[in-house]
Formats: C-alpha cells, structure tokens, sequence
C-alpha cells in the first residue's frame, strides 16, 4: 500500500498536499476546516504587522473561460494580503496549536524593507507557536506600491539580505514563496537559499491583465471602472510553474542539496501533483482548486496520487521525487539524439507517431503559408 506520509524540514506530514496561502487559509475557521479534511499542512493568509493599511477592493477576481464549453481555464485576482489585525492572528495560531497540536501550521509573513519589522513578526508569530514560516516575496500586485511582496522577491541580493534578517532569530524553518515574474528564477531562488532559508515555494500568481469588456470598453476586474493588472492562477498557469519548479529543482540538486521545494500553480488534481513530484517538488501547494472544488478536494487529490504510486510501484513520495529530471537536456543534445534514432534501423511506435504528428504541423504551417 502506498503511503503518502513524508517529512520536510523536520515536519511529518500525513501526506503533501498543503493549502497555500490565500483565501482558503484566511481565519482559524478556514484552517481548522481544512485541517478537518484531511489536508497534510496549512499556509495561513499572509500576516503583516500593520493590517490597518491593506484595504481591499470589489470585485477582487476576472476568469478566462472557454467561448463554447464555458470551462474555467485562468483567475486573475487583486486580493491583498490579510487584513485581519495580527494580535488576531497570533490568538488564533495558538487556538489551532492547542485543539491540533500534530498538524503543520505554516505563518506567512510579509513586511517592509525593514530589519525591526522583519525580526518582530518573526518572533511574534513564533511565539504563538507556528511549526514554519513562510516569507511571501511575491505578491504581485498592490503590496508591491509599498515596496513588498514581488518588489522585494525580484531584487536577489534584497532578497538574501531579508532572508539573512529572519533566519538570524527563527527557530523554525523557514521556506522563501518565489515570484514568476522574473526574467529567470534561479538568482533569487539561490539568494534566498544562501539568506538561510530551509526551503522554496514555487510559483505565485503571474501578473496579468485578464481582458477588456467589449460592452464598457473596461478591463475586468473593474472597481468603479477602473481596474489594474493583478496575479494569474489556475490551471493555465501550470506549464509555467512546472518549467520553473524543474529549474529550482536541479539548482538545488547541487550546492543546495538538502533544501526542500514546495510546487505551486494549477494544481487540482492527483495527476497534477505527480508531475511536480517527478520534477522534483517535496510538497505542493493549491489554493484557486480549493476556491473552485472546495477543501474535500484533498481526498479526490490523495487518492488519485495513491492510484499513481500503486501503478509504478512506487510506496513512498521519496521513491520517485525528482525521477523525471533526468530527462531533461539542451537542444544541441535532443538534435544529436535524433540524428543517432534516424540512424538505427528500427524505430519504435512512439517515435513513429511523434515524427508523423510533426510531418503534419509541418503541413499544415506550410498549407497556410500557401493560402
């Protein structure tokens, strides 16, 4: 029988899944729920110190649907971070310690670029007795005016400095939430791992602007007409999150042996999961499945991973995190291994049937270049 069960940074977790950071984890309710349900760990909503200053809009969300199935592809939010005062919160840590005092509870905390405020919220969520910490670097949209969130999490050497400042005090783990809205996410995925951080969350919602009203002439969400570019989730958003968990992952493979990576992005389903293992992820994180299917959604998710691991004969997590790196290469070497297929005399069904769907985009492009 597959086990799902698995210990990251010195936490046992019943099995990976983790509720992200969000609305799904926004009051002690919500994350006793989701405790209830069976989810391995909870991400609070992000804790900031002075809560009087996020202030939130309406309507917050835009989705992308399919023009004849109607089916939910992409969110665009422009939630803010947690406007709950923190003496809130802290309270609320230690009602969820004391009635579940076995489940992983994970703070996530974001502040100014400032050493005091850093090291106060580190300690006070701490003391309330939180098992992680979670540094949100990535919020892409409204905090990032006040010069946090992704403004902080896309400058690596501000990164490694802050990083620096909490792992000097924390006496829990600390994991670092990664922004997508780089050029390229290795440089401050490495600051973060060299600030101290046990661990890397990846990825935050990837700034969008989901359309405009063809009828207003507005792009949506309008608050009074207006609007503004806010974070892409969502299935859609998979590909990328994938293609940057693999990057993280082989980094951390190296100097970073050890560090552990939570995958984020589009997850829904069991099979989703197994692809961010594979690629290297310890945990992973949903937060737009939990809005869309509701917290029972964990057991749809663990059941579908457990079916995975019982096909491949896999019986723990540990078994094949990280299995599917190997094949990824550069270019120059996926010409130089086709060159040596089409030299061998025999070519198995699969390569057939990839050569034969390529002859056909050919034909395609080249059908349409006619016309």
């Amino acid at each position: 029988m597959a086990s799902l069960a698995t210990t990251v940074n010195g936490l046992k977790l019943p099995n990976p899944f983790i509720v992200a950071a969000g609305p799904p984890s926004a009051n002690a309710n919500m994350i006793a729920k989701a405790f209830d349900e069976g989810w391995g760990a909870v991400v609070c909503k992000t804790v900031t110190l002075e809560a009087s200053k996020i202030v939130s809009v309406t309507p917050r969300y835009a989705r992308l649907q399919g023009r004849q199935s109607q089916e939910i592809y992409g969110w665009e939010n422009i939630e803010l971070i947690s406007d709950r005062d923190i003496r809130v919160w802290l309270e609320e840590f230690r009602q969820l310690k004391d009635r579940y005092p076995q489940r992983v509870l994970i703070g996530s905390i974001t502040e100014e670029y400032n050493q005091d405020r850093w090291i106060e919220i580190v300690e006070r969520c701490q003391e309330a007795g939180v098992d992680a910490l979670e540094l949100n670097f990535s919020c892409p949209h409204g905090l990032t005016e006040r010069n946090m969130g992704s403004a902080l999490g896309q400058e690596p050497a501000i990164v490694e400095e802050v990083c620096g400042w909490v792992n000097g005090v924390a006496k829990v783990p600390v994991w670092a939430k990664m922004t997508p809205n780089v050029t390229e996410i290795l440089a401050p995925g490495r600051a973060a791992l060299r600030g101290g951080c046990a661990g890397l969350s990846a990825i935050n919602t990837v700034l969008c602007v989901m359309g405009v009203n063809l009828d207003t002439l507005r792009p949506e969400p309008a608050v009074g007409g207006y609007s503004t570019p806010g974070g892409y989730s969502g299935a859609a958003i998979r590909p990328i999150a994938l293609r940057m968990v693999m990057e993280l992952a082989r980094m951390m493979r190296g100097e970073f042996a050890g560090r552990t990576l939570s995958g984020i992005g589009g997850i829904e389903s069991g099979d989703d999961a197994a692809q961010f293992l594979l690629l290297g992820a310890d945990t992973v994180q949903v937060c737009t499945g939990i809005m869309r299917h509701g917290y029972g959604l964990v057991r749809m998710m663990c059941d579908e991973l457990c079916g995975f691991m019982s096909r491949h004969h896999f019986n723990t997590i540990d078994d094949f995190k990280g299995y599917s790196l190997q094949f990824f290469t550069t270019y120059a070497d996926l010409v130089r291994r086709q060159a040596t297929a089409r030299s061998e005399p025999c070519r198995d069904t699969v390569t057939r049937d990839d050569q034969w769907q390529g002859d056909e985009i050919t034909e395609q492009s080249e059908r349409l270049a006619r016309d």
